[in-house]
C-alpha cells in the first residue's frame, strides 16, 4: 500500500512539474479555466480508464473500448436523428445498456469458452467497427442533424463545470467506493492478485473477470453518447486507436499489466497526466512527432517501473509460498 501512495504522489508530483515547465512557455495554460477545460476533455479517458482499469485488475484486457464507444455513440446518434425528441435520459440508458451488453458478450466469450481476453477484444474490436458501417453504410451523422438537447448536454456548465467533467467525477467516486467497499471489487483485486488462491476462499474467478468486462463495457457506452454529443459527429472510424490512449492511462496511473495492482486514484492521475502532455505540446508549438515520443517515452517508463515492482512482490510471494510447504 505505501509503495501505491508513493506512486500516486510521485505521480502527482509528475503533472505538477509538468505544469510547471509549460507555465513557462505559455503562463495561460495553468489559468483555472484552461485546467479546468483541459479536466473536461480528459474525462472520457478518465471514464474509460477506470473500466479498463478493473478488468487489468483481473489479469485480463479490453481492446475493444474504443470501438464499443463508437457503435454506442453511432447507435445513439441514429436514434437522435430518427426520434428528435427523445428524452436524454433514455438515450443515456439506450447507451449505458448497448455498452453494457457489449461488454458482457467479451466477459462470456474469456468465462466461458476461455478464450485469451486479447484474442477476444481484438475480434469484436473489428466485429464492432464492422457492425458500425452497416448501420450506417459509412455515413457520418452531423451535427446539423442532431436535436440541440442531444448535443447540448454534456456541454451543459454547473458551477463552472460541464456536465461532462461532472460525469467523469460522479463516475470516479462511484468506482473508489466499489473497490474499496464492495465484495466484488475486492473479488477483482483476488482474482488478479492470486487466482488459484482466490478460489479457495469461494471467489469464481471467471465470474469475477465477466463483472469486469460489463462494468468496462457499460463505462464505454456512457462515453460513447459523451463523445459524439460532444463533437456532434458520428463516423465508423471515430475514437479510433483510443484504446491504446485508455491502456496508457491505466499503465502509467501504476495499474499492473499482471494482475491484481492498481488503485482509482492512480489510474485518474493517469489519465490526467496523459490529458495534460496531449493538450499541452501542441500549445507550446512540440512537433506532431515528439508528442508521440514524449507520450511513448511516459508509457515506457511506466510500464519499467511496473514490471520492476511487480517482480519484487512476486519474489516475496514465492518465499512465503515455499515456507508455507
Amino acid at each position: 500500500m505505501s509503495m501505491l501512495k508513493s506512486r500516486e504522489a510521485n505521480l502527482t508530483g509528475a503533472i505538477l512539474l509538468l505544469l510547471a515547465l509549460i507555465a513557462t512557455r505559455f503562463p495561460g495554460f495553468v489559468a483555472p479555466a484552461n485546467l479546468m477545460a483541459v479536466f473536461n476533455d480528459t474525462s472520457p479517458l478518465m471514464i474509460l480508464a477506470l473500466g479498463q482499469m478493473v478488468v487489468i485488475l483481473t489479469r485480463c484486457i479490453d481492446l475493444s473500448v474504443a470501438a464499443n464507444l463508437a457503435l454506442t455513440g453511432m447507435i445513439c446518434a441514429m436514434l437522435n436523428v430518427a426520434f428528435p425528441g427523445l428524452p436524454v435520459a433514455v438515450i443515456l440508458i439506450v447507451a449505458l445498456a448497448c455498452g453494457a451488453v457489449m461488454g458482457a458478450v467479451n466477459g462470456l466469450l474469456v468465462w466461458k469458452l476461455a478464450i485469451p481476453p486479447i484474442v477476444v477484444t481484438l475480434g469484436t474490436m473489428t466485429i464492432y467497427r464492422g457492425i458500425i458501417f452497416l448501420l450506417s453504410d459509412g455515413a457520418w451523422i452531423n451535427s446539423h442533424e442532431m436535436s440541440a438537447s442531444f448535443t447540448g448536454f454534456p456541454r451543459t456548465p454547473i458551477l463552472g463545470l460541464p456536465v461532462l467533467g461532472w460525469l467523469a467525477i460522479i463516475v470516479t467516486a462511484g468506482m473508489a467506493l466499489i473497490m474499496a467497499r464492495t465484495p466484488m471489487g475486492r473479488s477483482f483485486y483476488a482474482a488478479g492478485n492470486n487466482p488459484h488462491a482466490a478460489v479457495y476462499t469461494g471467489i469464481d474467478v471467471g465470474r469475477a473477470q465477466f463483472r469486469a468486462f460489463v462494468i468496462s463495457g457499460t463505462l464505454a457506452g456512457l462515453a460513447g453518447y459523451l463523445w459524439i454529443s460532444r463533437y456532434a459527429v458520428a463516423y465508423v472510424d471515430i475514437a479510433g486507436g483510443f484504446e491504446l490512449d485508455v491502456v496508457a492511462a491505466c499503465v502509467i496511473g501504476g495499474v499492473s499489466i499482471a494482475g491484481g495492482v492498481g488503485t482509482v486514484l492512480g489510474t485518474i492521475l493517469g489519465a490526467l497526466f496523459l490529458g495534460v502532455i496531449k493538450n499541452a505540446l501542441p500549445v507550446v508549438d512540440i512537433s506532431p512527432f515528439w508528442q508521440l515520443a514524449i507520450s511513448g517515452a511516459a508509457i515506457l517508463v511506466a510500464v519499467t517501473f511496473n514490471s520492476r515492482s511487480g517482480r519484487s512482490r512476486g519474489r516475496i510471494i514465492l518465499k512465503s509460498a515455499g515456507q508455507g510447504t
